[in-house]
C-alpha cells in the first residue's frame, strides 16, 4: 500500500541555493567534514532527501553530532558550522536568548 511506502524528495535546495540530489551528497566514506559538506547533509535532512537515520548509518555519525550541525545552521547559518567559531556563535546565541 502507498501509505506504507516512504516518500522522499528527489531533490532539495542545497545550502548555496543549488539543486541537491542523492548523487550530489558527500561520499559515504567522508572523513573530512568541511562546512559545505555538513550544510549539504543538514539541507538533505531538512528537505526530506535523507532521514536522520539515513545520515547516521550512511556517514557513521552520532545523533548528537548531527544534531549539533542542525542547531548550528538554525542559529547562525553555514558560518555556525565553522569549528573555530562554534563557541563564538554559541555565546552570541545564548546572549540573544538572555537579553532579547
Amino acid at each position: 500500500m502507498i501509505e506504507n511506502q516512504k516518500i522522499r524528495a528527489a531533490q532539495v535546495i542545497g545550502p548555496l541555493g543549488e539543486p541537491l540530489g542523492m548523487e550530489d551528497l558527500p561520499p559515504r566514506d567522508t572523513k573530512r567534514w568541511v562546512i559545505r559538506r555538513k550544510a549539504e547533509v543538514v539541507a538533505a535532512v531538512n528537505g526530506g532527501l535523507l532521514t536522520i537515520d539515513d545520515v547516521i548509518e550512511r556517514y557513521h555519525l552520532s545523533l548528537e553530532e548531527f544534531n549539533s550541525w542542525q542547531r548550528a545552521v538554525d542559529r547562525s547559518g553555514m558560518q555556525g558550522l565553522r569549528v573555530t567559531r562554534t563557541q563564538h556563535y554559541r555565546d552570541l546565541y545564548e546572549r540573544r536568548l538572555r537579553y532579547g
